[in-house]
């Protein structure tokens, strides 16, 4: 099996991508749907997939369940709450009993766009993390490099609570950024709880030149902070198409992984984010 732990779709007649600016994002600035996404995933063997939010709009989030309920590729939903709320579960709830409620997995918040950089460890946010544990919901934290250390802090204050990391916590590759970064995702790793995302990565590095080796040192570091059964495949497509086809990103990934052995591999590739996340209807058990 295989699985694709970190995609989107998004319909602009439908409303507008806020965090979509500048001419460098224009060859995204257009609808992208499952139907021109599935035969990307046919044609590289991917089983399933993680549909994951991309605004803060609580709308969204069903519209993506429901989604997920009519496209069996999507095996779970990442939605989106206010984690600042006073109390985020009168909405999850909602969410949970929306008919396709089963199918939400995890919940993001777009903390990459906050200026504080200690916005994770806000009191309201911490409080509304450790209610994502106590209702079995994963939270995927979305940071840059120097949030990290917040997140770090964050995930002490929330050890029931399962975690996962976007995009490597996106360090500025393109700048050869990585011993800060480095040393925050090594003390990230140090809790059990917490589990990365190898996605993202082709769009902070030069969209325009790089090579598997580019990557190599980031992913080194990462595979040694986590090992590869707390590591998992996301292709972030379509953000990806900035830099890379999806045939692209699934190659570099399955390059920088050659080197494991066939059942790291497939840890990498599914076990991971079939522990990560509380997926009903694949059969296992987080």
């Amino acid at each position: 099996m295989k699985i694709d732990s970190h995609h989107h779709v998004w319909d602009l007649s439908v409303r507008e991508q806020d965090w979509m600016v500048g001419d460098a994002l224009a060859p995204i600035s257009r609808t992208f749907q499952m139907d021109e996404f599935e035969p990307h995933l046919e044609a590289h063997g991917i089983d399933h997939t993680i549909l994951v939010q991309t605004v803060a709009v609580v709308d969204e989030t069903p519209e993506f369940l429901d989604l997920a309920q009519s496209h069996p590729k999507v095996a779970g939903v990442v939605g989106w709450l206010d984690m600042e709320s006073d109390d985020i579960s009168a909405q999850l709830a909602a969410y949970r009993e929306h008919p396709a409620g089963e199918f939400l997995v995890g919940i993001r918040d777009l903390a990459q766009y906050q200026s504080d950089p200690r916005w994770l460890m806000r009191e309201p946010v911490v409080k509304n993390l450790q209610r994502l544990g106590a209702a079995g919901i994963t939270y995927d934290i979305l940071t840059l490099a120097h949030q990290l250390p917040a997140a770090v802090e964050a995930v002490r204050h929330a050890p029931e609570t399962r975690f996962v990391v976007d995009h490597i916590s996106k360090p500025r590759i393109a700048d050869g950024e990585i011993d800060d970064w480095a040393a925050s995702i090594r003390a990230i790793a140090e809790f059990e709880n917490v589990t990365i995302k190898v996605s993202g990565m082709v769009t902070e590095a030069n969209w325009h030149d790089w090579t598997t080796d580019t990557f190599r040192p980031y992913v080194d570091v990462v595979l040694d902070a986590f090992g590869p059964s707390r590591m998992m495949f996301g292709s972030d497509w379509p953000v990806c198409l900035l830099a890379g086809s999806y045939t692209d990103v699934t190659e570099l990934a399955e390059a920088l992984v050659s080197q494991l052995s066939a059942d790291e591999q497939a840890e990498f590739f599914a076990g991971t984010a079939m522990r990560s996340y509380v997926m009903p209807q694949l059969t296992t058990s987080p």
